[in-house]
């Protein structure tokens, strides 16, 4: 069965996202939902890596809102630092050294600094020992690293590894 369907929760919602994006529910539509919902799971399954093992789901609910919350807050900083003066901004290049080893976990993270606006992963080293980020504005880069480890770094070491 999982040769045929080998990741039967991506399906389903790449169906639902489909039905959403089309903006109508017929039998055409589901039919060409549930064949890409299908074929794209089938095609891309040797990309993903081994098995995913989540230690802590409610921990991972509430990094989630976590996320969403610091993404809301950021796009309001964010938006100040870009109407305000340009000289005030101080951009900079900060080298954050992980303590993730989990590859999925060090993904995750890596795209919730870029999804937050004010910060992008630019670059994470070739032995994953640290992620170099890239801060719109960083008067203190030492809180920015502070800051990414406690509220993202440190959960997530909590979901995807056994302490």
């Amino acid at each position: 069965m999982s040769r045929l369907l080998p990741h039967p929760l991506l399906s389903a919602i790449l169906v639902v996202i489909w039905l959403l994006l089309v903006n109508q529910i017929s039998f055409g539509h589901l039919l060409l939902g549930l064949i890409l919902g299908w074929a794209v799971p089938l095609y891309t399954a040797r990309f993903w890596p081994d098995e995913v093992h989540v230690q802590s789901p409610m921990r991972l609910v509430r990094f989630v809102f976590i996320v969403l919350y610091d993404i809301l807050v950021a796009n309001i900083a964010v938006a100040g630092l870009i109407l305000g003066r340009q000289e005030r901004l101080k951009p900079a290049f900060l080298v954050l050294p992980l303590r993730l080893k989990n590859d999925v976990a060090i993904s995750i993270l890596a795209n919730t600094i870029s999804l937050t606006p004010g910060t992008v992963s630019a670059y994470l080293s070739a032995d994953r020992s640290c992620l170099i980020i890239h801060s719109l504005h960083a008067d203190d880069p030492d809180e920015i690293l502070e800051t990414i480890r406690e509220r993202y770094e440190m959960p997530l070491k909590e979901i995807f590894e056994s302490c």
